[in-house]
């Protein structure tokens, strides 16, 4: 996900797209407990996928 991306959209579709990538992330966590991850690069790429969107949900606040 491009930071371009996620800085089109509403404060409503960051906070649901947010619990979606934290969802993901505990289950790539899960996965990869239990010895079932494949591709164990996915937990770095949601990782910095979660924190576009809070900096982008920070950048938001403060314009406001």
């Amino acid at each position: 996900m491009k930071a371009k991306e996620i800085r089109e959209m509403t404060p409503t579709e960051l906070n649901g797209q947010l619990e979606t990538l934290k969802g993901e992330l505990f289950n790539l966590r899960f996965q990869q407990a239990t010895g079932q991850l494949e591709n164990t690069s996915r937990i770095k790429v949601v990782k910095r996928n979660i924190a576009r969107v809070k900096t982008v949900m920070v950048e938001k606040e403060t314009k406001a």
